[in-house]
């Protein structure tokens, strides 16, 4: 595509700021070229180090997958200001007359998953330039955490756009979208080599120091996922012809078995707003891939904070615990009320405003407003209302938070296995069941339809939901996410619509930047509905 003509090799692959506050240091290389550059093990590995800090700025800009993909699912409404466009309305609704105006909300988005990409495609087109002083294993390492990144973004991309164009070679020619088989194929194959050239170190032998890089057990947790949301997707009966089902499931069986993993006892202290004090931190033993975010961003390109969090904050406001947000994603009634009796989960991802008497103030300045919160990924404040990103540094609690993304989750790991008949499956589903609900636990049947509804309050808050019902059928999707319902706007009583028609009009993708679309000259092809 012409517009990749902005990855110049200093600015997009040699900005080597650190993407793991752990174990990557940053280093001004930028007087190197691609000449000079790919020439050490010391040269790979800080290529490697701006091919992980890609994956860290995908969503430092446009639409973040996490947001997109609550928005977009049952669970979440668009929100944000009274006086705001109308633009998380239309994607929330799928409806492009909601904003007619709003024909790039994707476009950072797409530019900076594509920059990710070219990133892993220079460092793995000079991985044969460099001399590896012998060590074949690290050279396989390096390719091996590389081509999880690209196809991690792939991954993302193919779920939202659909049909991408598909570069596996740093280029700036003009290329075509490519089927979504072919991309799912890439992503599998990239996973496939992943799985098979990372160490088989368990999460109890990990050095602290490497915690977040890319892991065994990360590639093939994420073939699961693939494979089920492909099959699901498209009909199929394996993954492109390459991972049947029960590959897929041994893949699983081989995180459970010997990844080290496990269930934290209490679920509400894998989330800072939710246990406060009791927070088992980054990199517990349930992290099986983390994206690594520190409070470090500032205003001059330094985007190692998590950037996307503050949408789901509440509106304008702090009340502590919590900090603020732009109330980007009101929580859907319909999701507080789907937890049982007793379930620890429900107080534990959502904020409900009446429930933990908080006086919020700013009603008249919300749109779609509920009285519900996503709480797993919120800002924080201390008692006076300041904001902790800012307390320990940050520029500005709107770039610096700091709270990782957990991408995979063990008990995710757990339900994908059941999910996939092992063995195991219901002793599976009644680990994940009995941490949640504690003594009013009781047994029911594994199922898929269980184990779906289980997911939904498992991972409520965690961007997973929406591919959930997507991988269901396209019909089922719509019929759960299409609902008329009464909400507040500005304080005044509203009634909101989604269609199930758009959902099944747009085929559950979102719109291509229509600037892509026309810095291609037209080759790039809009999305149905769109």
């Amino acid at each position: 595509m012409k517009n990749l003509k902005f990855y110049i090799l200093a600015s997009a692959l040699l900005t080597l700021i650190a993407c793991n506050k752990d174990f990557l240091d940053s280093e001004d290389v930028t007087a190197a070229t691609e000449q000079n550059f790919y020439k050490t093990q010391n040269d790979a590995w800080k290529a490697l180090v701006g091919v992980y800090d890609g994956l860290q700025r995908v969503w430092s800009g446009g639409v973040a997958f996490p947001v997109a993909s609550e928005i977009m699912s049952d669970d979440a409404f668009g929100a944000t200001g009274n006086a705001d466009g109308f633009g998380f309305q239309m994607m929330d609704e799928f409806d492009k007359l909601r904003s007619p105006s709003d024909q790039n909300m994707f476009g950072d988005s797409w530019a900076l998953y594509y920059k990710a990409i070219y990133r892993a495609n220079m460092l793995l087109s000079h991985l044969d330039g460099v001399d590896w002083k012998g060590d074949n294993n690290l050279r396989k390492t390096y390719e091996a955490e590389t081509r999880f990144i690209r196809a991690y973004c792939y991954f993302d991309m193919v779920r939202l756009w659909g049909n991408v164009p598909l570069i596996t070679v740093p280029t700036t020619d003009n290329v075509p979208q490519a089927s979504a088989d072919s991309v799912y194929k890439l992503i599998t194959d990239d996973l496939i080599f992943a799985a098979s050239n990372l160490p088989a170190t368990g999460y109890g032998a990990q050095s602290p120091s490497t915690r977040g890089r890319v892991t065994k057990w990360a590639a093939e947790s994420l073939i699961g996922r693939v494979f089920l949301c492909y099959t699901g997707y498209y009909n199929k009966p394996d993954l492109v012809g390459t991972v049947s089902k029960a590959q897929a499931l041994a893949y699983l069986e081989d995180v459970i078995s010997n990844g080290g993993f496990g269930l934290v006892d209490k679920f509400a202290n894998l989330w800072p707003a939710a246990s406060l004090n009791n927070y088992v931190g980054e990199d517990n033993k349930e992290t099986v891939f983390a994206i690594k975010y520190t409070y470090t961003s500032d205003w001059n390109g330094n985007v190692d904070g998590n950037q996307w969090m503050v949408m789901f904050g509440i509106r304008v406001q702090s009340i502590y615990p919590y900090g603020m947000g732009w109330g980007g994603a009101t929580v859907n009634p319909k999701l507080w009320k789907a937890f049982p009796a007793g379930d620890s989960r429900r107080n534990a991802s959502i904020i409900s405003i009446v429930d933990e008497g908080l006086d919020f103030q700013n009603i008249k300045d919300q749109r779609e407003y509920t009285g519900y919160c996503i709480k797993k990924y919120t800002p924080m404040a201390d008692e006076a209302g300041r904001s902790l990103a800012e307390k320990m540094g940050g520029a500005s609690f709107m770039i610096s938070q700091y709270q990782d993304y957990v991408s995979i989750r063990y008990a995710d790991v757990l339900l994908m296995a059941a999910e996939l008949g092992a063995g195991g499956a219901q002793g599976y589903f009644d680990d994940v069941r009995r941490r949640a609900l504690g003594t009013s636990f009781v047994q029911v049947p594994v199922s898929q339809a269980n184990i779906i509804n289980e997911r939904r309050l498992e991972f409520a808050g965690e961007g997973i939901r929406y591919w959930d019902l997507l991988r269901q059928g396209l019909n089922v999707a719509a019929s759960a996410i299409a609902e008329s319902v009464t909400l507040q706007n500005g304080g005044v009583n509203t009634t909101k619509t989604i269609l199930a028609s758009k959902v099944i009009e747009t085929k559950g993708f979102v719109q291509i930047p229509y600037s892509q679309i026309t810095l291609s000259n037209n080759v790039l092809k809009q999305n149905a509905g769109w």
